[in-house]
């Protein structure tokens, strides 16, 4: 049996002072309002996995599922921090997630795993994008097809922080690490959705999860 936790009250949102751009916190720093905890385990308590302390969002990676917001989004800057405070694995930000909770909706991944973040991944058929001209969606019995960045990892050693600008503007996705640029797609689909980060393997830290809108 799957379960979900339901986050209370509203995202907090600054207006960028002297401009019309207005910056939305989606993690307040102090609790998991504006988000949703999906677990596949029946015997987990999500309170267990996810949890908030000194500003910083934990999870302890087992057993997988994720956060995702409570609101949809399309045409946006989503920015944040990310570390692991022991042994890499995986983890992702699924972008554009709709359909039912499951441990693989259909979406796109801004990859997490460790030395991969910045490919990008479809998931599930029907999740579409081209990238250097070669169309990518998933074929057969597989759910996935995984679209490598264009460099060498540009990821901070083990315990440091990392910071992840993802620009999503129409049917493209521009993915940056630690301000490298690693990957671009176009002919999006999804091109809006749920916001999610995955619990796929082991404790992951993150802080500053903000969104910018793009109209």
């Amino acid at each position: 049996m799957r379960r979900i936790l339901t986050g209370m009250g509203c995202l907090a949102a600054a207006l960028v002072m002297g401009g019309c751009t207005q910056r939305v916190a989606l993690f307040n720093g102090e609790n998991l309002d504006g988000w949703k905890t999906y677990v596949q385990d029946d015997a987990a308590e999500p309170e267990a996995v996810w949890s908030v302390h000194d500003g910083v969002l934990h999870c302890k990676g087992t057993p997988t599922g994720y956060i995702r917001t409570v609101e949809s989004y399309s045409d946006y800057i989503l920015e944040l921090e990310w570390r692991w405070p022991e042994e890499p694995t995986n983890s992702g930000v699924l972008l554009h997630t709709i359909g039912e909770d499951k441990i693989w909706p259909q979406c796109i991944e801004a990859q997490l795993k460790h030395q991969n973040a910045g490919d990008l991944v479809t998931i599930q058929p029907g999740s579409i994008i081209t990238v250097n001209g070669v169309r990518y969606q998933p074929e057969g019995e597989s759910i996935f097809k995984i679209v490598p960045k264009k460099d060498s990892s540009s990821e901070n050693p083990v315990g440091q922080w990392n910071h992840y600008k993802i620009v999503c503007k129409g049917e493209t996705i521009d993915l940056y690490v630690n301000g490298v640029h690693q990957n671009r797609a176009f002919n999006v689909w999804p091109s809006a959705g749920a916001i999610c980060l995955q619990s796929e393997g082991s404790p992951i830290e993150f802080r500053n999860i903000v969104l910018t809108p793009l109209r």
